[in-house]
């Protein structure tokens, strides 16, 4: 019969998703309350529009998603790339899947006009994003939540340049949107 081809050694491949609900959340994360462990900030989240995703059989086992977002650095407005829902599935972790997905998402960011990718982790993420090319904001960002309220975001903020020659401006950042 000759060798067969083993599914196992090929590299997962990522793939555009046409919807990202909660069910395909809860495909990858199970469908615990708070499986972000972000709950405690009791943020309003905006959905996001680009959605990559990786399967492994017939399930969904990763995604990363993308939304432009207007943003205010310093006196600067501008636009970035928005990266949320960034999910790997529990049983899968330790496989470089987020990596995967996140620089497949990356690779779209560049083509949408930002000079930025903008992301929100939790402060154990940090290292994580950091071997992927982010680099953490040293300063409190702004974001709007419903009733007009602005809030400080708990959350650390990343940030990678989409552009060899992006430059991130000083000054304050304030997300001129819910976050994503």
């Amino acid at each position: 019969m000759g060798m067969s081809h083993n599914q196992s050694f090929a590299a997962p491949a990522v793939v555009r998703l046409p919807r990202y609900t909660k069910t395909e959340q809860d495909e990858i994360l199970g469908d615990g309350d708070d499986p972000f462990g972000v709950a405690a900030a009791g943020l309003t989240w905006l959905p996001k529009e680009e959605h990559f995703g990786i399967r492994h059989g017939d399930r969904l086992v990763a995604h990363a998603g993308l939304l432009r977002l207007p943003v205010a650095i310093g006196d600067t407005r501008t636009e970035v790339v928005g990266v949320g829902g960034v999910a790997v599935a529990p049983d899968m972790q330790g496989q470089g899947l987020a990596r995967l997905v996140v620089t497949a998402a990356l690779d779209h960011a560049r083509t949408m006009g930002p000079q930025h990718a903008l992301l929100f982790c939790r402060p154990p993420l940090v290292p994580l994003y950091q071997r992927l090319g982010w680099h953490p904001l040293d300063k409190d960002v702004l974001v709007e939540q419903p009733e007009t309220r602005l809030v400080t975001m708990p959350l650390r903020t990343m940030v990678t340049p989409l552009r060899d020659k992006a430059h991130w401006p000083s000054g304050p950042v304030r997300l001129l949107s819910l976050p994503m």
